[in-house]
């Protein structure tokens, strides 16, 4: 050995190889400097603050964790491990930041205690230095007012402003009781609307528009520690299929201590998905309805709180949210996402801007001359693109692809600067170059690892519906060396695209392949990215399309690759691990091994938002939710009698897929008479930061499937 580190200890330490590479990018207005987040190596958890000088070309730490916290080590308060369980947070140090409009003044949490940094020159042409801002704490996101006078901020449950200074702290809304909070994304916002914020400044910075959000309906679970026996179980507010949701309302609420509320028809459109407010226009609301087969863009009257519709949609099956919109234009046109002639468009006022050759994720900003957007292709795309996003500026007038190359691009801008990240199946991690007026201007460098292993991932469609696929083969495999045993490698299910075409992503299952395996990721019907059709055409059944898809895709490629169909595994986490169980449970014909990790195994377990877009609600489609099911006498009817190996894994601390599910699958294997092997993980919860656990894990089921599938 010469002392390079496996890829498993490589993969758990850098996170993934997310340490040490730039994220959280923001642009000042007057183009200056550009703020970002960056730990010091591949390994270092802890992200510092840093400013990117555009006039110099320099970097300099605005913040640095180490120093302000006296070299002490971070505690963080529940609400904070929540919040960053709900976005899969796992380094430290500075993980979010928030500016005011000039990108001028920083503010951030450590260790529950507020901090802010100043970001530019001061008069004498030197730079501030951050501090600490004696508040009660634990402080959870606080944010600047857009003038940079004030910083709000929640703390147990209620919403507090502080001037920016340290001086004059106040309670703008405090909790009437334990189960209420004013300024935090409830469970359900977070979990599954990609809203994180519950608070929104106004553009002139004197009020806020403040979600109190009420749990009291919301039914308890109790997460226990069986490692510990002497803790008491963590209670839960969790809205589980067919359940009460929290109540959120919205109210306008001034630094004068004047309150309005917000009103709309909240019994109709109980979810509060998306809260704009700009200088270009009053407040903007997106609301759903709980099925989300209907929903309203309001416009706020800032002075009374009553509402107005702008736009009004509508769906027989159910209604994406999407990130960036609803938006003004600067000249006060409403900016939004919609599915249009079977195609996902961007729409600006009552017209389309892009047709069926892009597929338009999101909005990344808006200007007096055009719209950036992120998209991959469409329906009708001259080519398939498979696996690629790209970012393209849109206007009245036409669309300009402004990344290049093959690969996954991302993009924040303001005025003449955009910060374009890219990645690409040939290089490892990202390259995140400047663009100023449309011309080079810049980078900004990862300090991310490189890989100890390259993935060669093949992109490929499969089977009469193009499933789009990525096959990786053993390195230095050669034609004629014979066929290979298979490992499905699936996400499967809404939200998650595996096919990108970007290295990174297929890193894990390269070592996977390494070990003998033909690897192939299918990413079949729900998968999102190609079309609205296709992300909805698994609506009520879960177990049925994306199952048959899998299959699909493996038979169609193993026409042009060498996959011994004799020997099949799968494996995956969430609702690849749902889909794992599923295949050796259901189609042991085709998969003869699987690896369920996380898995949903009762769709009455899963929360309201996720399950009821797309299985309906519980009370009113039984059927459905039983047919899907891995533990329900009918959800196991469908299997067949031949058993085959499954190891089913799941960390004990979960509080998004409860560790409920696995035991109740296997109950019910048990009963069936089906042999089966469980895996607790105590103090783990969905994901699996901890260096030793996730390295483990995958030394682990490697080891499983080569023992079930006969491979030495």
């Amino acid at each position: 050995m010469d002392g390079q580190l496996s890829f498993p200890r490589q993969h758990a330490r850098t996170q993934r190889f997310s340490l040490g590479a730039p994220r959280s990018f923001t642009v000042s207005p007057d183009n200056a400097r550009i703020v970002f987040l960056r730990s010091r190596s591949g390994t270092d958890r802890a992200n510092l603050l840093w400013v990117h000088d555009l006039g110099t070309g320099t970097e300099r730490i605005a913040a640095d964790p180490a120093a302000l916290l006296g070299g002490g080590s971070e505690e963080l308060s529940a609400e904070e491990r929540a919040r960053r369980e709900r976005s899969r947070e796992g380094s430290a140090g500075v993980v979010g930041y928030a500016t005011d409009s000039a990108a001028g003044l920083a503010a951030f949490a450590l260790s529950g205690r507020l901090f802010t940094a100043p970001l530019g020159s001061g008069a004498d042409g030197t730079d501030g230095s951050a501090g600490e801002l004696d508040v009660p704490g634990p402080v959870v996101d606080p944010r600047p007012s857009p003038d940079g006078r004030h910083i709000a901020y929640v703390t147990d449950g209620a919403l507090r402003v502080v001037v920016a200074d340290g001086s004059a702290d106040r309670p703008l809304a405090e909790p009437e009781n334990d189960r209420t909070t004013y300024g935090l994304a409830e469970f359900i916002a977070a979990e599954e609307m990609a809203r994180s914020r519950g608070f929104w400044w106004s553009p002139d910075g004197d009020r806020l528009l403040v979600a109190r959000a009420d749990a009291s309906p919301v039914r308890r679970w109790w997460i226990a520690d069986p490692a510990n026996p002497g803790r008491e179980p963590s209670e839960v507010a969790y809205p589980a299929a067919g359940t009460d949701n929290a109540e959120v309302t919205l109210a306008l609420i001034g630094l004068d201590g004047s309150r309005t509320e917000v009103e709309w028809d909240r019994d109709r459109y109980p979810y509060l998905a998306r809260v704009h407010w700009s200088a270009a226009g009053p407040p903007l609301l997106l609301v759903q309805a709980r099925d989300q087969r209907s929903q309203l863009c309001l416009l706020v009257d800032a002075e009374t709180g009553r509402t107005r519709m702008l736009h009004a949609d509508e769906d027989p099956v159910w209604l994406d949210l999407f990130t960036g919109v609803p938006v003004w234009t600067p000249d006060g046109r409403l900016v939004r996402i919609a599915d249009e002639g079977g195609a996902r468009v961007l729409m600006v006022g009552d017209r389309p801007l892009t047709g069926p050759q892009l597929h338009v994720r999101a909005v990344l900003d808006v200007s007096d001359d055009d719209v950036l957007v992120t998209a991959s292709t469409g329906p009708e795309a001259a080519e398939p693109g498979t696996g690629e996003i790209h970012v393209h500026r849109v206007t009245d007038i036409g669309i300009e692809r402004i990344s290049e190359g093959i690969g996954v691009h991302s993009a924040v801008r303001s005025g003449a600067v955009t910060v374009l990240a890219s990645t690409s199946l040939e290089e490892s991690g990202a390259t995140v170059r400047i663009v100023r007026d449309g011309k080079p201007a810049g980078s900004i460098i990862s300090l991310a690892e490189q890989p100890v292993l390259t993935a060669r991932a093949e992109l490929a469609e499969g089977g009469a519906r193009r499933i789009p696929c990525a096959v990786l083969l053993p390195t230095g495999y050669r034609t004629g060396d014979g066929p290979l045993p298979v490992l499905m490698d699936p996400y499967g299910g809404p939200h998650g695209q595996r096919v990108v075409a970007a290295q990174n992503a297929y890193l894990t299952s390269q070592w996977f392949a390494d070990q003998g395996f033909a690897v192939v990721v299918a990413d079949g019907r729900g998968s999102p990215g190609r079309s609205p059709a296709w992300e909805k055409g698994l609506a009520g059944d879960f177990a049925g399309v994306t199952l048959d898809d899998q299959v699909e895709a493996l038979q169609a490629l193993a026409a042009t690759y060498p996959l011994d169909l004799g020997r099949v595994g799968i494996r995956g986490w969430s609702y690849g691990g749902y889909l794992a169980a599923l295949a050796v449970l259901r189609r042991p014909d085709v998969f003869h091994a699987g690896v369920a990790g996380a898995p949903v195994t009762d769709w009455r377990l899963y929360d309201t938002h996720y399950t009821e877009r797309y299985l309906g609600h519980p009370d009113e489609h039984p059927e459905v939710y039983d047919a899907n099911s891995l533990v329900t006498e009918q959800g196991l009817s469908g299997a067949a009698e031949k058993t085959r190996p499954l190891m089913v894994i799941h960390g004990l601390a979960d509080d998004n897929v409860v560790a409920a599910h696995t035991l109740r699958l296997s109950s019910a294997l048990l009963a069936a008479g089906r042999p089966h092997e469980v895996l607790p993980l105590s103090g783990v919860t969905h994901m699996t930061p901890q260096e030793q656990v996730a390295e483990n894990l995958l030394l682990l089921q490697v080891d499983f499937l080569k023992r079930s599938l006969g491979i030495t």
